[in-house]
């Protein structure tokens, strides 16, 4: 048996369901197994799907056309669903950044004492979850691994979060799951009228080949289309998060544990944006084409009352959550964008190429507000864990007491301003170039967001790092070469990305320019 093309044939698979592997490990270990033992080895299993990641990413072959490593087993063949995983640039990208984050947020998370073997298991489920969204090519399995993504994330914010977690977690549920059940109702509505889950098969030119049996005599094909595109994109909304069904996520990431908010921010808000791109717009380029003013015009609100949002915070955790509002916004007008250049009448060689680089940034971004959210929460965390406050009005001067900590946190807060040089600003000037001529008005007055974004990053520099010192925080703590050491692969990759981003944007253009 040639065991490399055994694991090359279902490395999908394995970086799927490793996770799961140590979550038995953890579950079955002795009693008198350490916190410590269990941190270092729920930390050093996390590394296996990081490096199979980097497996797949150095056999991907970009110029290939279609998904790539497919597996396809029988499943349910009762109603014709099927284990059926792929990848392609998009999702390549964002398994990346989930490999990466969750080995970092777990380092973070040493500082857990309360129920440690459960918190490890419930993290290392959550990747499972969410890496499975990005390689299921079955509507059916794509909505297991959607919820099997919320449920630890529900109750690592109600376990292990902060004093008003109860309601914060209840919230998250409950928006989470009013989108899921709409998305549910949807996918069967696919298969009665489709008779088939699978998304490969349902992304034909043209969108869901929709007819109208006996069972649905009562909708036309368009109306019935209709709605399954409103579900869809309400269930995405939500979790991107869109205006004005962002309220959970302040609530959620205010509660969570420090590392629950940077795979939060850093990974599950993208499996919103990515839903956008995999389902709604394959499945329904009409109806996309036909309502994305409408996604643009959220978009914008997103970016520009996020700002507004983040400007109004005195809680540093609360003011770093409403900037995750204002950058996906930025992501939802690259998407809408997208969506705008389906309709054949609009597919002119300008806007195309502008749509084009609209959707490379959407996805660039997407992948560059993951390093950026997920270090900024961690950077929270390291000050809230010596001060055990998070409000900013306390703080000033820290910049003389911990420099060190002040000069990363100065990093990461350019990088998501978008200095240029750093991440952030390449992904959000694809983005404005890419939109502008398709939604004029609605990019000028996304540059009012873009605007308040540098006030309110000035305002938390000063409040934290300038000013006068307040003397309680004489003798803080430096930051501790663990939290350096997660925080050191994001910072790096923010300034390649910045310097260099065509490594990445390569492997994601060349799966875009499919979509047109």
């Amino acid at each position: 048996m040639n065991w490399g093309n055994l694991i090359l044939n279902n490395l999908l698979t394995f970086i799927t369901f490793s996770p799961l592997v140590g979550v038995a490990l953890l579950l079955l270990s002795p009693r008198s197994t350490s916190d410590r033992v269990m941190k270092w080895g729920a930390f050093l299993w996390s590394l296996a799907p990081l490096g199979l990641a980097i497996v797949l990413w150095s056999a991907y072959n970009p110029n290939q056309a279609g998904f790539q490593f497919e597996v396809a087993r029988a499943w349910f063949p009762q109603i014709n669903s099927s284990f059926h995983l792929g990848i392609d640039g998009i999702s390549l990208s964002m398994i990346l950044l989930t490999t990466l984050l969750t080995p970092l947020a777990l380092l973070i998370s040493f500082n857990i004492k309360e129920d440690v073997r459960m918190y490890l298991a419930l993290f290392l489920m959550l990747e499972t979850g969410m890496m499975g969204v990005f390689v299921a090519l079955d509507l059916i399995l794509f909505f297991i691994f959607w919820e099997i993504g919320l449920v630890p994330m529900y109750f690592l914010i109600n376990k292990w979060g902060g004093k008003d977690r109860t309601y914060a977690s209840f919230k998250f549920l409950i928006y989470t799951m009013a989108g899921s059940l709409g998305m549910l109702l949807a996918i069967q509505c696919i298969w009665v009228v489709t008779g088939t889950f699978d998304i490969v098969r349902l992304s034909t030119p043209g969108g869901l080949p929709f007819v109208s049996p006996s069972v649905l005599t009562f909708v036309s094909p368009e109306l019935a289309r209709t709605i399954a595109f409103w579900a869809f994109v309400l269930a995405f909304a939500i979790k991107v998060p869109v205006w004005p069904f962002h309220t959970w996520l302040p609530d959620a990431h205010t509660e969570a544990p420090t590392a629950g908010s940077m795979i939060l921010a850093g990974v599950l808000l993208k499996l919103g944006a990515y839903g956008f791109l995999r389902l709604v717009l394959p499945l329904f380029p009409d109806q996309a084409a036909r309502f994305a003013p409408v996604l643009a015009f959220f978009g914008m609100l997103a970016v520009v009352l996020g700002a507004f949002a983040a400007l109004g915070q005195t809680d540093f955790k609360k003011l770093v959550a409403y900037s995750s509002v204002n950058h996906m916004g930025f992501v939802v007008m690259g998407i809408a964008a997208a969506a705008y250049v389906l309709n054949p009448a609009h597919q002119t060689e300008k806007l195309t190429a502008a749509a084009t680089i609209a959707v490379n940034g959407a996805v660039l971004q997407m992948f560059n507000h993951g390093l950026s959210a997920a270090a900024m929460f961690a950077l929270v965390g390291v000050v809230y864990d010596r001060a055990h406050t998070r409000d900013l009005r306390e703080f000033g001067g820290l910049g003389i007491v911990v420099p060190m900590y002040g000069g990363i946190l100065l990093f990461n807060a350019m990088a998501s301003l978008g200095l240029p040089g750093l991440n952030g600003f390449v992904s959000e000037f694809m983005v404005v170039r890419g939109v502008w001529p398709i939604f004029t008005l609605f990019t000028a007055l996304a540059m009012i967001g873009l605007l308040l974004t540098g006030g309110y990053i000035l305002y938390m520099i000063a409040k934290v790092l300038t000013g006068p010192l307040n003397p309680q925080w004489a003798k803080l703590p430096e930051i501790n070469a663990r939290e350096i050491f997660a925080l050191a692969p994001l910072m790096v990759l923010m300034l390649v990305i910045g310097l260099y981003p065509g490594w990445l944007v390569n492997v994601i253009n060349a799966t875009v320019m499919r979509l047109f």
